[in-house]
């Protein structure tokens, strides 16, 4: 039933067009994140798909509406897996359309189940509306980035980075904490629009509390700050792995380094593409020199190995102190294992590596203890609280030239903002193509260098101490949202009857 109070927008919310007003309004969606960032757009737009799904004359009709905004936002925001499938794994246009579709559809499954339990279970009293909204959106987040490895890519949280007053909540709830916050003020919007003061006076509160919890010193200073260079080699993907490109490599690796002298010098995701036992002997020690020039370090993206079947995406550090090892545990599917059933697809260099431990020590390097995370796994900030709060500083190595000029590397920069937030640390990024930056443990980005460029960046990092909630708490509170929403649902689907014996969910 379409509210008596929305004259205008009544016809986007009826039929055919409100299908066509879902997808739209989903594929909008992609500029509340990066590159564009406009964070304000997010909330406005989940306020008509609260319309939308309301305004819906069945669970079905709601399911269908839930099901397009995922889809717009998916095919527009991470279009850019088909670049690593079509450029650099041999497929054609269309073999590698079909996968990318199909990850998109995979992506948008929860928002069905959304739109129909929405619309089917929803309580009659607006405020529990509006919590049961956030609450299934950040259920179907939460879901995405567990099961099946996990793509929790464009969660809904991501939207609020700074200068969103909702990233205040980061540090307590994490981005699935942020999501529930903004899927909140998006529900209350709508009702707001329905000529009731109290959603906006919610609205304003909710704001007001963000942003005072971005000013809330929730880790602090430790030790002296250091100094570090961060180098981006912008080696072509499709020249990184062949024979020829092999000492230019090494040559401007060596050149970056001896050229910018630091206590901690960082190369991206397999900067030197061979295992690390096959490193030249003198190149080897000719780093290591470079790295104890100022009692520093190097760290280094580099493959690792047991044997021929058993090889690790690999973080090495050399110099000063004691050589550690970090290898990643959270691969990408379609880049470095095929998921089951595609493996025949693909033909992409190294793309069968093996898992490391979920739980590894910070590497204790330039008087710093440092979490390092390779790649894709800042995505998965349950993952990243394990050496905290330990680690005083958090690095990321990355190769997202997989994924050409597209969204993904500043998405992904947004994402690392995002994991800085939650940890109350610095987080340092070293790319091989962008976005190579240093983020502060507020998420503000204070140095990067443009993508798709060579370059070094140097800066003085602070290190930090101390425990977010969410380093303590993790998903936990999430988790409770959850649960929060589904009880104040719990009279609408059992509202104190004999339960029949047709149940309601076979009619």
């Amino acid at each position: 039933m379409i509210p008596n109070s929305l004259p205008r927008i009544a016809p986007l919310l009826r039929g055919r067009l409100a299908l066509a007003v879902s997808f739209v309004a989903g594929a909008l969606g992609v500029l509340s994140f990066a590159p564009l960032e406009q964070f304000w757009l997010m909330p406005l737009l989940l306020a008509l798909l609260f319309h939308l799904l309301s305004a819906a004359e069945s669970w079905q009709q709601a399911a269908w509406r839930g099901v397009l905004f995922g889809m717009g936002l998916f095919l527009t925001g991470v279009s850019w897996v088909y670049v690593s499938m079509y450029v650099y794994g041999g497929l054609s246009m269309v073999v590698a359309a079909l996968p990318t579709f199909l990850l998109c559809f995979v992506l948008a499954i929860g928002h069905p189940i959304l739109g129909g339990f929405f619309h089917h279970f929803r309580s009659e009293t607006p405020g529990r509306q509006a919590i049961f909204f956030a609450g299934l959106w950040i259920l179907i987040d939460l879901c995405r980035g567990w099961f099946f490895t996990g793509f929790p890519w464009l969660a809904l949280g991501y939207s609020q980075t700074p200068p969103s007053p909702l990233a205040g909540f980061a540090p307590i709830g994490g981005v699935y904490g942020v999501s529930f916050m903004t899927a909140l003020v998006a529900a209350w919007l709508a009702l707001g629009s329905r000529k009731r003061p109290w959603p906006w006076f919610a609205v304003l509160v909710t704001l007001a509390l963000g942003w005072g919890l971005q000013h809330y010193p929730w880790t602090r200073p430790v030790g002296k700050p250091i100094h570090v260079a961060l180098m981006q080699g912008n080696i072509k993907q499709d020249m990184k792995w062949k024979q020829e490109t092999f000492e230019h490599t090494l040559a401007l690796y060596h050149k970056q380094i001896a050229e910018h002298p630091a206590q901690l010098a960082i190369l991206p995701e397999t900067a030197i593409p061979v295992f690390f036992d096959n490193i030249p002997e003198d190149y080897l020690a000719e780093l290591i020199r470079l790295a104890k020039r100022k009692e520093g370090d190097l760290i280094m993206g580099v493959l690792t190995r047991k044997d021929a079947e058993t090889y690790w995406n690999s973080a090495v550090s050399i110099g000063a102190a004691p050589t550690q090892v970090y290898s990643k545990s959270h691969l990408v599917p379609f880049g470095e294992f095929a998921p089951f059933g595609f493996d025949w697809l693909l033909n992409i260099p190294m793309a069968s590596f093996t898992s490391g431990p979920v739980r590894q020590p910070p590497l204790f390097v330039a008087g710093q203890r440092v979490a390092v995370n390779i790649c894709y796994e800042d995505l998965f900030g349950h993952t990243l609280r394990a050496p905290l709060p330990e680690a005083t500083i958090m690095v990321n190595l990355s190769n997202t030239a997989w994924f050409g000029k597209s969204l993904a590397q500043s998405q992904h920069l947004q994402i690392s903002r995002m994991r800085a937030i939650e940890m109350g640390r610095p987080m340092l990024r070293s790319t091989n193509t962008g976005m190579t930056a240093v983020i502060s443990p507020k998420g503000k980005v204070e140095g990067v260098l443009p993508e798709f460029t060579e370059g070094v960046l140097e800066a003085d990092v602070q290190g930090y101490e101390g425990t977010t909630p969410y380093i303590r708490w993790g998903d936990g509170l999430a988790l409770l949202l959850i649960l929060l929403s589904l009880t104040l649902t719990y009279r609408r689907i059992y509202p104190g009857k004999p339960i029949p014996k047709k149940s309601r969910w076979l009619r």
